[in-house]
């Protein structure tokens, strides 16, 4: 087994592989950016390391510099977390050009799935579905608008090398793709260095819904069922939960079963996520791409099945066999994952500045990932997500109650969050229900209904906490204790060493 390891990430996802790690007895090498100098990660971990400014291409996406602070801390192997270089046959060759393991799948691996269209061909040699489209890069405009017209419209016009819900466009005629056919080669070229894009059918009102699954060097692969994650804002996800409300039996059994013949079928080492959409109307579910990484909503996975992913990871690239078989594999009860942001819940806008309070709800069967702080500076260089609420319960409503209870104790002071909008949302017939689609929060929240909607809860909470903060602002303030400071700034001072 290793013996130290650096997590080439920041935020809630380097704190959670910190703490597998530390369960493991394996000491830990974080890196930090100058924006990142206060941040939980760097003070949990055995070591911590600068890595540049606070730009990503300067730090957290700096390959080279990356590898020579690892060969520098010794360390034997390297996990990613998801986003940055996670999912980077780059980065994947350069760890192994250093000798040092790359937690994650081979790069074959990364590369074939890294690109949409030779990701879609594949699944189809396999048996899996995919949607109508296209199956080479476009070559111009032209060629867009007849397939478009072949296949029929809506149709999506998407970045082969693309994800996050970049370099994508929804087409509904010919005169948009007209409109939209250079912007989305731009955006594509501008995010993922090709402006090679494709075409396929939009399939409307969809379930998106993904296989998790873990393979092992010895050929060994099984699957930890689904996890239903149709609650995205612009093809960003919101909140995800297992098992789906809405996935038939016959359909979570055939689509887990393709998943694991696929995983075997390609040599797929470590652990990754089938992404499918789902026709719940047809019961017909599509391959959408493959994520060769960890996902953000790993945790809903390791409730209901009781696995830790991060755990496996690591045993994986180490080279031990899976312990766990597919009959071993069981789901109990219900698990759901909000995604809680520093954003304006009405518009959405990032909210970076200083949390002035910061109360994290606990209890049982609560789990939060975060990395928030009373006193921590939200950065505006990066992802607005700064914490995951994880509930387990018994069944989807007392999940659910679970969730209400927890969001109610939740506060977060100072920044603006997406709280609010989650209250709301948990209390939506269409969620609670299970009939919500991908379509959810653009038709229901952001659209006829968002009037309704934005003002149905009040939160009583942060009102009451910024008229305090307000009233405090009118008082003299006591004199700062010089040597309390010297104390606590030399901590943080210590930690960097």
């Amino acid at each position: 087994m290793f013996k130290k390891i650096m997590i080439a990430n920041r935020g809630e996802i380097a704190i959670r592989v910190i703490r597998a790690c530390s369960e493991l007895g394996i000491k830990t090498v974080a890196i930090y950016s100058e924006a990142d100098r206060n941040s939980l990660h760097v003070m949990l971990a055995s070591e911590a390391y600068y890595i540049g400014p606070a730009e990503s291409a300067l730090s957290y996406l700096n390959i080279s510099k990356i590898i020579e602070t690892a060969v520098k801390a010794k360390v034997e192997a390297i996990h990613p977390g998801y986003g940055f270089l996670s999912e980077s046959p780059d980065f994947a060759r350069a760890c192994k050009k250093a000798g040092i393991k790359f937690i994650g799948p081979h790069v074959e691996n990364i590369s074939a799935m890294g690109d949409k269209i030779k990701a879609r061909n594949l699944m189809q040699s396999f048996g899996v579905p995919v949607t109508p489209g296209a199956d080479a890069p476009l070559k111009d405009l032209q060629e867009a608008i007849t397939i478009a017209e072949k296949i029929g419209y809506p149709v999506m016009l998407k970045a082969s090398a693309g994800g996050g819900g970049k370099g994508i466009r929804s087409i509904y005629n010919a005169q948009q793709m007209e409109k939209a056919f250079k912007t989305c080669q731009l955006e594509a070229r501008n995010f993922f260095g090709s402006e090679d894009v494709f075409v396929e059918k939009l399939i409307q009102n969809p379930k998106h819904i993904e296989i998790q699954v873990l393979a092992d060097e010895q050929g060994n692969a099984v699957h930890l069922f689904e996890r239903e994650c149709s609650v995205q804002r612009r093809h960003q996800k919101l909140i995800e939960e297992s098992p789906s409300p809405s996935l038939p039996k016959k359909v979570r059994e055939e689509m887990s079963s393709l998943a694991v013949k696929a995983t075997k079928e390609m040599g797929y080492v470590n652990a990754g996520t089938f992404e499918f959409i789902y026709d719940s109307q047809e019961e017909k579910f599509y391959f959408l791409e493959m994520n060769t990484r960890l996902q953000v909503e790993h945790a809903v996975t390791e409730l209901i099945t009781g696995v830790d992913i991060v755990k496996e990871q690591i045993f994986i690239t180490a080279g031990y066999p899976l312990k766990i078989q597919q009959k071993d594999i069981q789901q109990k009860g219900h698990a759901m994952e909000l995604r809680i942001c520093a954003e304006d819940p009405k518009t959405f806008l990032p909210s970076p500045g200083r949390i002035r309070r910061c109360r994290i709800p606990q209890g049982p069967f609560v789990r939060v990932d975060g990395y928030c702080y009373t006193g921590y500076k939200v950065p505006i260089h990066y992802d607005p997500m700064i914490a995951k609420l994880i509930c387990w319960g018994k069944d989807r409503e007392d999940c659910i109650n679970k969730l209400q209870r927890a969001l109610a104790e939740f506060s977060l002071t100072g920044i603006k969050t997406n709280v609010l909008l989650h209250k709301n949302i948990l209390l939506h017939k269409h969620f609670l229900d299970g009939t919500y689609t991908n379509n959810f929060i653009e038709e229901e929240i952001c659209g006829k209904n968002r009037k309704e909607f934005s003002s149905f809860v009040d939160d009583r909470v942060f009102l009451i906490s910024a008229a305090i903060m307000a009233y405090k602002k009118h008082k003299k303030k006591p004199a700062a204790n010089s040597s309390s400071l010297w104390k606590e700034k030399a901590r943080i001072e210590s930690l960097r060493s």
